[in-house]
C-alpha cells in the first residue's frame, strides 16, 4: 500500500508549556479507537515547566521518532473552501521504504492552537543551517502570519509510469552507470542546492491586510517596477530600446524589427535602467530578460509573430526592388537573426559587465515545443528539429548566466502524469543545452512555473501538480524554481485570501518538504559539493523525505523539519540518485560504507549539538523577574538548535 509523503497515522505528540501561562499544548491530539497491542509504542507525555518541557523534548526526538504513537488519529489539514486542491490517488512518495500495512484513514479536523514561546526574531538572511538528525531544521525566515502549530499532511501522487526494464532469466544484469555530469555552478545560498524564489504580485493583498506566508522561499521579489529586489524582471519596457510591433495597432516601436533597431542607444539605455534596478554592485540575484515580441530564430516566429517576417521581407524588397521574393526572404532572415543576436547578446553582456554577481538570462529559453499532450501516446519528448534548433542558439546560451525555461500548467495537464512528462522533457532540454559551451560549469537552470493553471487562474495546483512541476525541477537537477504571478490572478480580497490559505495548507509545507530533502541528499550523497540528480531522467524518482521519519511543522512563523534518516533512506538516495559537483569541487557519490559513516557522525554530532543546546536551556533558567529582562536575541542564542 502506497505510503503518503507525511504519514498520517504515524504521530507523536509533543506537549509544550507556555512560559508565560500554565496552559498547555499538543502539537498533535486525538486517540485511536480499539485497544493497542503490547508491542505498540506508547506515547510519550511530557509535561512540567517550560524548560522541562524543552529538555524533554529534545530527549525524545530521537527515540520517538523511529517508533512513532501509534494511539493518535489523523487529522485533515486546512482547505480553502472555495479553492480546494484535488487529491491524487496514489503515493507521493514513489516507493515505502519500508513496507506499508494496509489501514483506513479517519481524519478528524486540526484544531489550531496558538503557542506562546519565548520571543524571537530572525536575521535579516535566511539561515543557512546544515542538515542536523534529530533537531528541529529550520529552513526559512520568519515572515509569516501569526503562529500556528501543526504537523503539515501531504497528499499522494500518481507518479508516471517508469520504463519496462528488460529480465534476464539466466543472469541478472546490472543497469550501466550513468555517464558523468560535467561541473556546475554552485548554489546561490550555501549548503542549498535546490531553492524556490517567489514573484508574486502582493500590492492588493496588501490592500486588504491579507498576509502571504512566503517565509519558505529564497528570495521574496514582485514583479512590480521596484529597484534592489531579489529577483530583477526586465520586461520590454525596463531595459533598453527593445524593437517591437504592436499586433493590435500594427505600430512600430524603436524601429519595429531588430535589424530596424538603433542597438548603441539601446545598450546606452540599459546601462542606465541596470543602475536603477540593481543598484547594487556586490548583491547576489537573478536577472530574468522578459521579451517575447519576437523569437530570434526566423523560423521560430509563426503565426501572430509572423508579421516580423513580413516587416523584414517589405524592408528588403522596398531598399532593392531586383530581388525575387526568395532572394528577398532569405536576406531578410540573415539579416533578422544578425541583428536579434545582436540585440539579446549585447543586453546579456552589459548586464554580465555591469552586475556580475546576477544570474542574467532569457525567460522562456531554451524552449522545448512539447506541445500535443491530449495525444494518448504522448511522451513529452523534445523533438530532432527542436533540439537542432537550440543548439542553433549556442551563443545565447554562452552569454546567459542562467537559463529559466518555462513549465506553466494549463487545466487539462492538472493531476495528469503527462504534466510530469512535459516539464522533465522541458528541463532535460535546458540542462543539455546549458552544458554545451565550452566553459568550466554548466550554466544553472531556475524553472519558471505558477501556482494557479494558466487557463483558470482561480484554480490552484494540487499536490500532486506541484511534484510534477517543482518536484521534477529538482529531482532533475535544476538549481531552482521561480514561482510567478500575474496581477490578474490576485486583484481582489477573495483572490488574496485564497492564495494565503493555498500557501499555509498546501504550498508551503510542500517547499519546505522537496528544499530539506535535496538538502539532505546533498550533504550525505555528494559529501555537500554537488546536487542530486535522477540517474535516469526518465524515471519517477523524486526528492522527498521519508514520511515514516520526518515531519513538517509549522511553530512560531517557521516552518521546520523534525527528524533523522536511516540507513535505509540514505541508500535509497544513492540508488536512484548521483551527484553533479559544483565547479572546482569533488563530490563522489557516497558508497553504502561510506554513508553509514556519514550518519554514524552526523548522529553522533547532533546528540553533541543536543547536549549542548540543554546545557544552553539549563544556563537559561531564571527567576520570572530575570525571565522578564531576557532579549529576543539572547533567547535566540541560547536555544539556537
Amino acid at each position: 500500500m502506497p505510503v503518503p509523503l507525511f504519514n498520517q497515522t504515524a504521530a507523536t505528540d509533543l506537549l509544550i508549556t507556555s512560559p508565560k501561562a500554565s496552559k498547555s499544548v499538543f502539537l498533535q491530539l486525538g486517540k485511536k479507537k480499539g485497544s493497542l497491542s503490547p508491542n505498540a509504542a506508547r506515547c510519550p507525555y511530557i509535561s512540567g515547566p517550560t524548560l522541562q518541557s524543552l529538555k524533554r523534548i529534545f530527549l525524545n526526538i530521537p527515540r520517538v521518532l523511529p517508533q512513532p504513537c501509534k494511539c493518535l488519529t489523523p487529522f485533515k489539514s486546512m482547505l480553502h473552501n472555495k479553492f480546494p486542491s484535488p487529491w491524487s490517488k496514489t503515493c507521493l512518495y514513489p516507493a515505502s521504504l519500508h513496507p506499508a500495512k494496509p489501514h483506513k484513514f479517519t481524519n478528524t479536523p486540526l484544531h489550531h492552537n496558538k503557542l506562546t514561546f519565548p520571543s524571537q526574531t530572525a536575521s535579516p538572511s535566511p539561515p543557512t543551517t546544515s542538515f542536523s538528525p534529530a533537531a528541529f531544521l529550520s529552513l526559512t525566515s520568519e515572515t509569516s502570519p501569526p503562529p500556528f502549530t501543526k504537523i503539515s499532511h501531504m497528499p499522494t501522487l500518481k507518479t508516471p509510469p517508469a520504463p519496462p526494464v528488460a529480465t534476464n532469466s539466466h543472469q541478472p544484469q546490472l543497469p550501466p552507470p550513468p555517464p558523468p555530469l560535467p561541473h556546475t555552478t554552485g548554489p546561490l545560498f550555501e549548503n542549498h542546492p535546490f531553492i524556490v524564489s517567489w514573484n508574486i504580485p502582493d500590492r492588493v493583498c496588501n490592500r486588504h491586510n491579507i498576509l502571504l506566508d512566503t517565509s519558505p522561499f529564497k528570495g521574496v521579489a514582485t514583479p512590480a517596477k521596484v529597484p534592489g529586489q531579489f529577483l530583477s524582471l526586465f520586461y520590454t519596457d525596463r531595459l533598453g530600446l527593445y524593437p517591437h510591433v504592436d499586433l493590435a495597432s500594427k505600430k512600430q516601436f524603436n524601429g519595429g524589427i531588430p535589424q530596424g533597431g538603433n542597438l548603441k542607444a539601446s545598450l546606452n539605455k540599459a546601462r542606465s535602467d541596470i543602475n536603477y534596478y540593481i543598484p547594487s554592485k556586490t548583491s547576489r540575484g537573478l536577472a530574468v530578460i522578459d521579451w517575447e515580441e519576437w523569437r530570434p530564430l526566423w523560423d521560430r516566429n509563426w503565426g501572430t509573430k509572423r508579421v516580423y517576417q513580413n516587416v523584414s521581407v517589405t524592408r528588403i524588397m522596398q531598399a532593392n526592388r531586383s530581388l525575387t521574393l526568395q532572394q528577398a526572404r532569405e536576406k531578410a532572415k540573415q539579416q533578422f537573426q544578425m541583428a536579434a543576436r545582436n540585440f539579446m547578446s549585447g543586453m546579456l553582456a552589459v548586464g554580465r559587465a555591469m552586475r556580475p554577481n546576477y544570474l542574467w538570462g532569457f525567460y522562456l529559453f531554451p524552449n522545448c515545443y512539447n506541445y500535443g499532450w491530449e495525444k494518448p501516446d504522448y511522451t513529452g519528448r523534445c523533438s530532432k528539429k527542436v533540439r537542432r534548433q537550440n543548439d542553433e542558439l549556442l551563443w545565447l546560451w554562452e552569454s546567459s548566466t542562467a537559463l529559466y525555461p518555462s513549465v506553466y500548467l494549463q487545466f487539462s495537464l492538472g493531476d495528469s502524469v503527462k504534466a510530469a512528462l512535459m516539464v522533465r522533457n522541458r528541463v532535460q532540454e535546458a540542462l543539455r543545452v546549458s552544458a554545451s559551451p565550452r566553459r568550466t560549469g554548466t550554466a544553472p537552470v531556475f524553472v519558471y512555473t505558477r501556482p494557479v493553471f494558466v487557463d483558470r487562474n482561480r484554480r490552484f495546483l494540487s499536490q500532486g501538480d506541484l511534484v510534477s512541476t517543482i518536484g521534477e525541477s529538482a529531482a532533475m537537477g535544476a538549481s531552482g524554481a521561480v514561482l510567478w504571478g500575474a496581477s490578474a490572478d490576485y486583484d481582489d480580497q477573495t483572490s488574496c485570501k485564497a492564495l494565503s490559505s493555498y500557501l499555509s495548507s498546501t504550498l508551503n509545507p510542500y517547499i519546505t518538504n522537496v528544499t530539506a530533502a535535496a538538502q539532505l541528499c546533498s550533504n550525505f550523497l555528494c559529501q555537500g559539493n554537488g546536487r542530486c540528480v535522477r540517474k535516469n531522467y526518465n524515471s519517477s524518482h523524486y526528492l522527498q523525505l521519508n514520511p515514516e521519519n520526518f515531519k513538517v511543522i509549522h511553530v512560531q512563523n517557521r516552518y521546520l523539519v523534525l527528524g533523522r534518516p536511516t540507513f535505509a533512506d540514505l541508500k535509497t538516495f544513492s540508488k536512484r540518485f548521483t551527484c553533479q559537483c559544483y565547479k572546482g569541487l569533488n563530490c563522489t557519490s557516497r558508497t553504502y560504507r561510506e554513508l553509514a559513516k556519514a550518519l554514524i557522525f552526523s548522529v553522533q554530532q547532533g546528540l553533541q549539538r543536543k547536549a549542548y543546546t540543554l546545557n544552553k536551556v539549563n544556563e537559561a533558567v531564571l527567576d520570572d523577574t530575570q525571565q522578564a529582562s531576557i532579549t529576543k536575541g539572547n533567547v535566540r542564542k541560547n536555544l539556537k538548535v
